[in-house]
Formats: C-alpha cells, structure tokens, sequence
C-alpha cells in the first residue's frame, strides 16, 4: 500500500472519530463490541455529527484503528444498515443515508428507500397541483382549463345512460388498452385507427410508460428549451442525457447538428401552442422535422395536449402524427385534462401497433386498465356532440380569460417589467422580467399574498429560465385578473429592490 493511500485511509477513520468526539482508545470494550460500535455510530447519525451522505471508513481500516476485528465492524455496518442509518455499495463504500425517525420506528424509512428513488427531489409537479386544489390560493401556475364551463349537466346524463344501459361495462375489468368502445370515439374525433390507440391515465402516465419503454439510462434525448416540466422530469429520473432545442427558433440546423453529435434515442416536442411559450410551429417546419426525423431514424413523441385550445389566428396546422403518413416515425400524446378537468385523469397514445402492445404490457404490470366509467362517459360525449360543443364555450371563455389578465398586467405592472407575447391558443403567458429581478423571487413575493405563478427554470434542461414566469391565464375567472396583476407587481417591486441576480449554478444533467 503507497503512503499516500495509508495517509488518506488515516484520515479517514480519525475524520470519523473526530466528528463523533471521541478517541478510539476511548470506545468501551463491552461484549458485544459490534453494539457499542453501532450506539456510538447511531448515536452521532442521530445529532447530525455524521451527516447523511458521509462515508465511512472500509471496515479494515476501522478495525485496524478499534483494534477489534473486521468480522465485528462488518456485523455493526450491516446492523446500522438494517435500521436504515448506512447502504453499502460495492466498490464504492459505506455511507449514511439517513438519520433515525422518530422513537416509536424500528427503523428510518429513508434508509429503505431504493437508491433511484431518493434522485426524485423535485417536487414543482407535486406543488403546483396542491396549490391547484386550495381554496386559499388563487393559482395562476398549474395548467387548468376554466373549469366553470366543464359541461356537468351532460356529464351527469351521460354517466346515467352509461350506468343504466353498460353498468357491467363499466364495473368490471377493462382491456388495458381501453374499452374498444372509447378507443373507437378517441380514432373518429382525433384521427387514427382503434388498434393504434392506448388509453391513458392522464398524460403523465403516458411519458412514464414512454420512458421505461424507449429509455436506458445514459440514452439522449432531445427536448423543447424551455419544455414541459413534467417531460423533463420523467426523462431525468429514467437517467437520460437531456438536449435542449429552442422551439421557438426553430431552427432545424441546429436540431441537426444535435442528432449528428449525440445521435438522440427520440425527440419529444410540444410544437402546438407550447407549453410554456405558446409557439406553434409552422407546417413547412413541421414536414422538414419530419424529413429530418425519418434520414436520421429519430422516433419523435409529439404532446399534442394544446392542440384544440387555438383562440385566434390561422387555422392550427397539421399535426405531426397526422403528416406522418402511416404513422412510422411518430408517437402522440394527449390528454382529456386541458379540454375537460384534468380530475378525470384520462388521456391516450396513438402509435404503431408494436409500440401500444409493448407500452400496454408495461402499464399493466401498475395498472391493469384505466377506469371504465371515464372512458364510457367521455366517449359518449364525444360520440354525441356535447365534448365539440363544450370546446367551442371553452375557447370562448379561455379568450376572455386570457384578454383580462393582459389587460390587467398592463395596467397594474410598470413600463418593460413583463415582457410576453400574446399567445393565440393553449394556456399560459410566457413572460420576461429585467435582467436585475429573479423570477424565484417574484413567485416567493407573490406567494406571500396566496397568488401562485411559476418561475421559469424548471422548464429548461440546462441553465435558464431565471428571469422568466410562466402564468396561466386560464384557471381564474375574468374578475379575478385585476388582483392576481396587483399582487404580482408589489411582488415585483420587492423583488427589484433585492438588486441583481447572483450566479447561478449549472445544472448538470
């Protein structure tokens, strides 16, 4: 063994002793040893001294230091293992991983937890849809549709006539691949074939199944900068390397130029009144991509959650699924939440038929099939005319929505502090703050006074977003519009005096 190996062993083991505040000479000799080692280890995992992430000595060299053998060392690692405190990796070491629950626990449960799991640290999704769901909090940051226009009275009528003409239909197991029925609505209103349809619970579920079917880890995968969330997040935690490109450029050199460097595994895109910017791509970009995605044999995944919440403008071009002729390069994605309530938790995936069979065996292993009675009232509304009558009130009521906010932020908020354009469909204004006020704060500012928005830089894969807000004009009725936009300019105004942004960290992905 080199010196320089035996001088980082030593520090290693007296680093240890000395954040437990002791000399090993010190540690009682009792029978047995391997428990006064895991007290005296417990004892300072539970005060902080040895903080989750510390790793501790090989067992070697903290039994050479304790003068007991290794066989006691390895029986008081694995005990404090057992309890949730340490996880060993092999060829890596012994670390903490937790510091003991509460008296009443034999064990810590974050110690249990599967090593993949604890990497699932943001918890934006999980916020924006509590806040969503309190009373107490005007939200303007989870996308919502305006919900007082969801169509009860024919929802109510068509669970009726389901429950009293297809009760059996509707109580028992499904196919998970949804009822035949509801498959069959989803292909006439949307485009497609039945077979090439996979019902959903909600879109979500749709990246997940998408994600454990296409992915392994270290795979790239190109993505919309700034992109949804939700996407970005499911492709992280499946350990892919994440490549922004700028949707709004749309620049197809570039996109080029990323699948000849990285050669991407696919390409999720949102190119219909996206998600946060509000871009549509034009028809000609769309065809080139497809071009594009066919001479390198890129499978595109295209969210096309926004696309019948258009408001003005020229008719919404094709969508990418639908200029695929013969569906080969692309799967899509949609959901019933932007257009309905996103409570009904349902949406789809129209793809090959290889590709529904292999994702319907991946879904059924958590849930056998989506709930029946959605699929049958949906589809009924669909089959019926209420669910494209129901589209016309909402885009209605969206485009008043969407004018009141603009107006109100205009008037309330100073000259130049939100720059946005004024989107022509989906959900949200895509908005730039000064250089010197960060977005973060903003939110923090606002959120003081129970008005949510949602800053920027969970939207973007690598470093950015901090002097954007994404708001959701949308979610509150018109009345609303002018205290949401006084809020957010004392919000502002706090934020502005907190003077310019440090900087900022890259995010590593």
């Amino acid at each position: 063994m080199s010196k320089a190996v035996v001088k980082q062993t030593d520090q290693s083991v007296n680093g240890l002793f000395r954040r437990l505040g002791v000399e090993a000479r010190t540690l009682p000799r009792t029978r047995p040893l391997y428990r006064r080692l895991v007290a005296l280890l417990e004892g300072g995992i539970a005060r902080g001294d040895v903080p989750p992430g510390f790793q501790l000595p090989p067992e070697r060299d903290l039994a050479a230091a304790l003068r007991i053998s290794r066989a006691t060392v390895v029986s008081a690692y694995r005990e404090l293992e057992s309890r949730g405190l340490v996880r060993g990796y092999v060829g890596r070491g012994t670390f903490v991983s937790a510091r003991p629950d509460a008296a009443s626990a034999p064990f810590a449960w974050r110690g249990k937890m599967a090593a993949a799991t604890l990497q699932a640290t943001d918890s934006t999704v999980r916020d924006l849809v509590r806040a969503a769901s309190d009373p107490a909090v005007m939200s303007l940051a989870a996308g919502v549709p305006a919900l007082e226009c969801f169509p009860a009275a024919a929802f109510h009528e068509a669970m009726n006539h389901v429950l009293a003409t297809h009760a059996t239909a509707a109580w028992c197991h499904g196919p998970t691949e949804g009822v035949p029925r509801f498959r069959a609505a989803i292909a006439e209103r949307f485009g497609g074939e039945p077979e090439h349809v996979l019902v959903l619970a909600g879109a979500q579920q749709g990246l997940d199944l998408l994600a454990r079917c296409l992915i392994d880890p270290g795979d790239a995968v190109v993505i919309d900068r700034p992109g949804y969330l939700g996407a970005i997040q499911t492709f992280r935690n499946a350990h892919a390397r994440l490549l922004g490109w700028d949707v709004s450029g749309g620049d197809l050199d570039e996109l080029e130029e990323l699948l000849l460097r990285y050669r991407p595994k696919l390409f999720y895109t949102n190119p219909t009144h996206q998600n946060p910017t509000g871009a549509t791509l034009p028809v000609r970009t769309r065809r080139e991509l497809l071009d594009l995605a066919a001479r390198y044999r890129l499978p595109i995944v295209e969210d096309d959650t926004y696309r019948e919440l258009a408001l003005t403008g020229p008719p919404t071009p094709p969508s990418l699924f639908t200029l695929d002729e013969g569906h080969t390069v692309v799967i899509r994605l949609n959901s019933f939440s932007k257009m309905l309530a996103p409570g009904l938790r349902l949406g789809w995936i129209s793809a090959v038929r290889p590709i529904v069979d292999q994702l319907a065996l991946i879904k059924q292993v958590v849930d056998p099939h989506t709930q029946n009675l959605s699929q049958l009232v949906v589809g009924r509304l669909i089959e019926n005319g209420t669910f494209d009558a129901h589209l016309g009130t909402l885009r209605a009521e969206h485009r008043r929505r969407r004018d009141a906010v603009v107006t109100a932020l205009r008037q309330h908020m100073p000259p130049s502090a939100l720059r946005f354009n004024v989107p022509e469909g989906g959900m949200y204004l895509w908005c730039q703050l000064p250089a010197h006020v960060r977005a973060r704060t903003v939110q923090e500012q606002a959120l003081r006074e129970s008005v949510m928005v949602l800053a920027g830089d969970p939207f973007y894969v690598d470093q950015g977003g901090d002097h954007r807000l994404r708001i959701c004009y949308t979610a509150q009725p018109t009345a609303r519009a002018a205290h949401a936009a006084k809020v957010l300019a004392r919000a502002f105004a706090a934020a502005a005096r907190e003077g310019p942004l440090e900087p900022a960290t890259v995010r590593v992905v």
